[in-house]
């Protein structure tokens, strides 16, 4: 049994009517899984089983990557820029219509408050819109040498990719690498997380409805241990792009090492949210509260660790405090919902074991720390919005990432000791400070390690924006022209203007 569902060779009867996913999408067309099976896809809400998906294994994996392969060779590999353009469009079109229905489908796989997977999935086309400009201007540049050369670069798709994508935000970090690999020509076999699979086949059907050629995305589900394997390491794949947790890079790394592909890596966080004494601090509230809880703390780019400078930090818990106790913690469909449970039962039993951990560990339990149990929610994977006060940056609670809607609150005195909390941590992935003081702002933001610092704002992503962690938060960049240039190689051309070359041995 697997921790999430039940894996069958046939598909799995139930009572009462299931959303049914039984084939994969391979080369274009919907196919029964060879070597993979049935898996029942659990609404985190209830607990129950909502939806019956189809999963792919190592077999499945490799038809996937030959009609990749296949794809890139042929029709999407001589297609020109400006016509992948006109499918990421269309594309794009097709997404914005249908994402209402996306953002319902995602809140129920995954638990995330409907209201938040609007805002989300409502912006996405936009990511497809925004490399699709970019496709026909993958041009190279002219390298002056002297009068008997001709010098040139030209960009040119990696080949196949293989995209594995989590289980907190599945259709985001789906679109974050399509849209980039498609509009560099690249050909895609998309993996998403066996907890959160149905969107991913939802999006396949929106591939198909765009008209893309077969084979350019497929879309197999499965097991990482067995399809995230085999993808992996199939000699077919030329780069992998990963969302997800650090062990498990590691793990790629290891085994795509054979094959010496290529690598972008989006991975965890710890990120300190810096309030200082000066800040506007019912904006910076807003932002501290609202990152500390959203996505029931299920992102990478949480505000886990809220450094307060002290003259204002009791202040800040005992805010911290008020506003735990108006977020609306229910079901994810419900509209009046702030906050929906955490996406499945290990992630909640782990964020359950890390409120313990910061108990013992002596830090101040300011509110929250259970699992709700009222009658509506008993089922479901709900845990309470929690502050820790008295907290220091050696507890585990703070150099760990609990994936959990725990805030974690952290005096300091002066701008140098907040800095070095801030970058006291394996991560590097984001962080936030707030102050009116401008010079301040500047300074602070120069010295801490991480790949994106927000500034009297939080969370603020968009499709041109670079995103990306230093340290054992990733390599490379996703968005923006950086997510591009991970998806090309570079050829220079070298030719001769006089077509002469001296014999070495004339003398």
């Amino acid at each position: 049994m697997h921790r999430d569902g039940i894996a069958t060779s046939h598909p799995p009867r139930h009572e009462g009517a299931l959303r049914r996913y039984e084939k994969l999408f391979i080369g274009g067309e919907w196919v029964a899984p060879i070597d993979g099976g049935f898996i029942d896809s659990i609404d985190p809400a209830t607990g129950k089983p909502w939806a019956v998906v189809a999963y792919g294994g190592p077999q499945d994996i490799d038809r996937a990557v030959q009609a990749a392969r296949a794809a890139f060779e042929g029709p999407w590999g001589r297609m020109p820029g400006w016509e992948r353009a006109a499918l990421l469009l269309r594309l794009a079109d097709v997404y914005q219509k249908h994402a209402s229905e996306l953002a319902v489908l995602e809140s129920r796989d995954s638990g995330r408050a409907l209201r938040d997977a609007r805002v989300d999935v409502g912006s996405h086309h936009q990511w497809y819109r925004w490399y699709a400009s970019l496709a026909d201007k993958l041009s190279g540049r002219t390298i002056p040498m002297d009068d008997s050369v001709h010098v040139y670069t030209t960009r040119l798709p990696v080949g196949v990719v293989g995209a594995i994508v989590p289980w907190n935000v599945p259709l985001m970090a789906a679109t974050w690498k399509l849209a980039p690999a498609l509009a560099a020509g690249c050909t895609v076999v998309l993996k998403p997380a066996e907890q959160t699979p149905v969107t991913a086949l939802e999006l396949a059907r929106l591939i198909e409805e765009a008209g893309f050629p077969p084979g350019v995305v497929n879309v197999v589900p499965g097991y990482g241990h067995e399809a995230g394997a085999a993808l992996v390491a199939h000699e077919g794949v030329d780069k992998i792009a990963f969302t997800g947790e650090g062990n498990t890079a590691k793990d790629i790394l290891r085994t795509g090492a054979e094959s010496l592909k290529r690598f972008t890596f989006e991975l965890g966080g710890k990120a300190p949210h810096i309030i200082f004494a000066d800040a506007d601090l019912e904006q910076a509230l807003n932002a501290a509260t609202g990152s500390a809880w959203t996505l029931c703390g299920q992102s990478c780019a949480l505000g886990s660790r809220v450094l307060v400078e002290r003259p204002v930090y009791d202040q800040v818990v005992e805010a911290f405090a008020q506003r735990a106790s108006r977020v609306r913690v229910g079901m994810p469909l419900d509209e009046a919902t702030h906050m929906g449970p955490q996406a499945h039962q290990a992630q909640l039993d782990k964020t359950l074991s890390y409120i313990d951990i910061g108990v013992s560990e002596g830090a101040q339990l300011v509110t929250g720390g259970k699992r709700l149990d009222e009658p509506a929610l008993a089922d479901g994977y709900f845990v309470a919005p929690t502050v820790f006060a008295g907290v220091n940056n050696q507890m585990r609670i703070a150099r760990e990432e609990i994936f959990g809607p725990v805030a974690a609150l952290i005096p300091f005195d002066g701008e140098d000791e907040a800095i070095a909390i801030a970058n006291d941590t394996r991560y590097g992935l984001t962080a936030g400070l707030w102050s009116r003081d401008v010079g301040r702002c500047h300074r602070v933001a120069a010295r801490i390690d991480a790949g994106m610092v927000w500034v009297n704002t939080y969370r603020y992503i968009r499709w041109s924006t670079p995103y990306g962690g230093m340290k054992a938060s990733g390599w490379g960049r996703e968005n923006g022209l950086e997510a591009l240039d991970s998806f090309l190689e570079t050829r220079t051309t070298i030719v001769s203007t006089t077509g002469k070359f001296p014999d070495a041995y004339a003398q």
